[in-house]
């Protein structure tokens, strides 16, 4: 069986339980039943059921779960670092961004009021 491919166009329950489909083809590659999963990540059992059956559970168990399973590291591809290039450096002046800008309207005051009737 080939993997899904995750797109924005999933809802919340396909994503989780192509998740939970994928945790449990990684587990068994690996040789190990879930209750074995579950004494390495800290997680009861029925957590680690729970999670291949596509059911949501918290990020820190996640997290757990992906470390006893080798992939926390794999987090680096999900959600790259940030590489400040040397000139946003210079422009920040060694300060980092905090917020996003929103966008920016059009400057009128250069236009010059008219009543509308000269030609």
């Amino acid at each position: 069986m080939t993997n899904m491919k995750f797109t924005k166009y999933m809802s919340d329950s396909a994503v989780l339980r192509e998740l939970g489909r994928r945790l449990a083809r990684r587990r068994l590659d690996l040789q190990m039943t879930q209750e074995m999963l579950s004494r390495e990540a800290g997680v009861s059992k029925r957590t680690v059921e729970r999670l291949e059956d596509g059911a949501a559970v918290q990020t820190s168990t996640l997290f757990r779960i992906y470390r006893a399973l080798g992939l926390l590291g794999e987090l680096d591809r999900l959600i790259p670092g940030h590489e400040e290039r040397p000139m946003e450096i210079l422009k920040m002046k060694g300060k980092t961004r905090k917020r996003a800008s929103s966008a920016r309207k059009p400057d009128r005051s250069r236009d010059r009021w008219t009543w509308g009737d000269e030609r």
